[in-house]
Formats: structure tokens, sequence, C-alpha cells
């Protein structure tokens, strides 16, 4: 059987997102081309191993800030955002089937490569369906940072992946809010000068 993990790509003072998210900053300003800059730059070659760890789940878990910018009910088509399809366009990088946490229902969305499902029922319902349809692979926690300290707080994650880049971001959202405390064990490290991945195992 598969466990669960946690990836999530933070600054030095444990911010996941800036402040002032936006359809233009979709991790706040100043985060999003340095918090993930080595997923996506030149350098991603140096990283291949973390990232095909990333996107090798049967299933994953997200928050609906992750899938989009839309915060209340769903508009309709023909609105803004009414034909909204994730941050990605047609060809998401997930190829398993994704569990958006949303109070707002919405019918499946299939993609290439994957059905995104609107979950209204909390993070243990995402995982109970994602846990069912990932069979013997993994499920992660594909963040943001509220997400994440939701599965965190519920106590479901096995593996938290902590992708620690050089820089400090002041404000925005922080992992591990309002977490009870956690005991971790260091079972992995990579320090490169982009990024650190630091791979923690959750002990109960």
């Amino acid at each position: 059987m598969g466990i669960v993990t946690a990836d999530i790509a933070i600054s030095l003072d444990g911010f996941a997102a800036g402040p002032n998210q936006s359809l233009e900053h979709p991790l706040g300003e100043g985060a999003e081309e340095r918090l993930h800059a080595w997923m996506f730059d030149e350098r991603s070659a140096n990283h291949r191993e973390e990232i095909e760890a990333i996107v090798r789940a049967g299933a994953y878990v997200m928050g609906r800030k992750m899938f989009g910018p839309v915060r209340n009910e769903w508009p309709a088509e023909g609105e803004p955002f009414g034909d909204w399809r994730g941050w990605w366009g047609e060809e998401p990088p997930y190829h398993a089937p994704v569990f958006v946490l949303t109070h707002y229902a919405r019918e499946p969305l299939e993609m290439t490569g994957t059905t995104f499902y609107f979950v209204t029922d909390g993070i243990h319902s995402a995982m109970e369906q994602a846990r069912e349809v990932a069979g013997d692979a993994d499920v992660s926690v594909a963040g943001g940072a509220e997400t994440l300290n939701q599965a965190l707080w519920a106590g479901v994650v096995d593996e938290l992946r902590l992708h620690v880049v050089p820089l400090t971001l002041g404000a925005g959202e922080r992992v591990f809010d309002r977490v009870p405390p956690l005991d971790l064990e260091l079972v992995r490290e990579r320090v490169t000068p982009e990024v650190a991945h630091l791979t923690y195992r959750v002990r109960r």
C-alpha cells in the first residue's frame, strides 16, 4: 500500500506563497519565479529526481487556490473565469486523479491525463477518495500551504518533502501555521545552490 506524501517549495522563513496573491501573481508578489525556478528553468535537469517524485503519485489532493483564482461560487460559463480549467493549460502536470478541496460543488473536469474532482466535505473525505483510486500507489498532497497544514493537522501525511529556497518573503501563506507540534525524522537530504531538498518521515 502506498503512503501519503506532501511536496512544497518554501522560503527560508517558511512561506509557500508571498503577499498579494492574484491572477497575475498566483503565488504572491515575488514568489512564483523565485520559489519554483529550480523546477522550470534550465536548472531543472539538476532536480529531475525530485520532480519525478512529485508527479508519479497515484492521486493528488490540492486546495482550491492551487487550482485557480476563483474564491466564491464557481462562475457560470460566459462569466469571468467561467471556463477556468486550472493554472496549467490543457495538459496539467498531474497524470492521475486530482481531488480539489472547495466549499462549492462542481462537476468533475476531465483534462489530458487526469480528472479534477471537487470535494466539499473536507480533507478526510478527499483523502479517502484519493486513496481508493490510487490503490497501491502513493497519494500526494500537492498544496498549497493551507491544504498542507490541514493535512498535517489531520495526521494523514506520512512523508513531508520540503524544497527550501534560499530567500525570505516576509509575508504570505506559511507552512505549519496553527499546526500542532510534529515529530519529524530526516530521512533524506540533498542540497544544491538553488534549493535544499529535505525529506522527513512524520513520526506518530
